[in-house]
């Protein structure tokens, strides 16, 4: 039935992220063809692609506009770094085999209990979506029971990132404070700088990819689907028809940031390190834009828009860095204006009107000869 049930355009984009995990490798153990640098490139557009998808679940088929999505990638980034800080041991520069560098050197006299079982991958694992996905729960209980809803959702999560940005800064959180956590050694025992690990990361994370994609897919074309955007399009008729509206939301706010945190997971191994800068407002308000840009409601479209907008980042910001912000504005508000859909969106739109044509000139022939 799950399988009948997934349009073909889910077939497509997994077959090619598949398709993309298996190319990539080869072409860069094998030939030679791709460079490391764009390897560990591409995997992080497709973490970025993990994050815009998350959003897209809540904001496109809940209409929960969230500008604080990028707390959760950066909590599950900051979950994994603190696993590969615990296996760098006595290699670091102070040479302390269980407190990191930093601690060390801001005189902690124990390892802080935030940090216990991170030595283990399993508990990082687990801490990877538990972490982001109990904030997101508590954050959800509390707003969705008081139906806090629209714009003032919007800031109120905007302002949870802020808060979590200005905590980490500290020094006496644990974390590394604006520095953050770097020097990572290994992941799983493998040399993380190794060409071959850092193949293995991007086939992982495009495989992840497809898999949150096909799980994204399977919960908004079933009844609860349904549910969740009829909430979007009129939450008090859904509410006066017997729905438990807040239930519905907490449900797919929290997959949503467990989602969200995988990706910042994955994210960190591939760049190096992880700041408190990854809670910037600013981040979250990009991922936005990703999606807008993709298609809002199309789950594929915010793929689309998450590697198109970050590829372009990446070429502006090497040739030219002083209009890359504008760029961006620009962007968004030529999207908003020409393609309010996104590129998916206005491509959908394109091919059911193409589709429809044929039928419209049959009905009319039909109707001609029936005359």
């Amino acid at each position: 039935m799950l399988i009948s049930r997934l349009p073909v355009s889910a077939w497509i984009v997994t077959a090619i992220l598949i398709a993309l995990a298996i190319a990539v490798p080869v072409l860069h153990l094998s030939t030679g063809t791709i460079p490391t640098y764009i390897v560990s490139l591409l995997g992080k557009y497709l973490c970025y692609a993990i994050l815009a998808l998350s959003l897209d679940l809540v904001w496109g088929y809940c209409g929960i506009l969230s500008l604080g999505h990028g707390a959760f990638f950066a909590l599950g980034g900051y979950c994994m770094g603190m696993y590969l800080m615990r296996q760098i041991g006595s290699r670091g520069v102070y040479g302390n085999p269980i407190l990191p560098d930093f601690m060390v050197f801001l005189n902690y006299q124990s390892l802080p209990v935030t940090w216990w079982g991170f030595n283990w991958f399993p508990y990082a694992l687990l801490m990877v979506m538990l972490v982001p996905g109990v904030l997101a729960f508590v954050f959800g209980w509390f707003a969705f029971r008081s139906r806090v809803t629209g714009v003032y959702l919007s800031i109120i999560s905007q302002a949870m990132t802020f808060a979590l940005l200005l905590a980490f800064f500290r020094n006496d959180m644990g974390f590394g404070g604006n520095n953050g956590l770097t020097d990572f050694k290994d992941i799983l025992g493998f040399d993380i700088q190794a060409d071959a690990t850092r193949s293995a990361l991007f086939s992982i994370t495009a495989i992840v990819l497809a898999l949150a994609f096909l799980a994204c897919v399977h919960i908004t074309t079933s009844k609860l689907g349904r549910v969740l955007i009829a909430i979007r399009d009129a939450e008090s008729r859904t509410r006066f028809c017997g729905y438990r509206v807040e239930h519905y939301k907490l449900f797919v706010w929290t997959v949503s940031a467990v989602i969200a945190g995988i990706g910042g997971a994955l994210f960190v191994p591939q760049v190096g390190i992880i700041n408190p800068s990854e809670f910037s407002p600013a981040n979250s308000i990009e991922a936005v834009v990703w999606v807008a840009l993709g298609g809002r409601g199309t789950l594929w479209g915010a793929i689309i828009g998450a590697i198109g907008v970050n590829a372009g980042k990446s070429w502006l910001t090497g040739a030219f860095p002083e209009i890359w912000l504008y760029a961006l504005g620009a962007l968004f508000v030529v999207v908003t204006l020409l393609l309010p859909k996104g590129i998916a969106g206005t491509l959908l739109d394109l091919f059911a009107s193409r589709r429809a044509e044929p039928r419209e000139v049959a009905a009319v022939a039909a109707q001609g000869a029936a005359e």
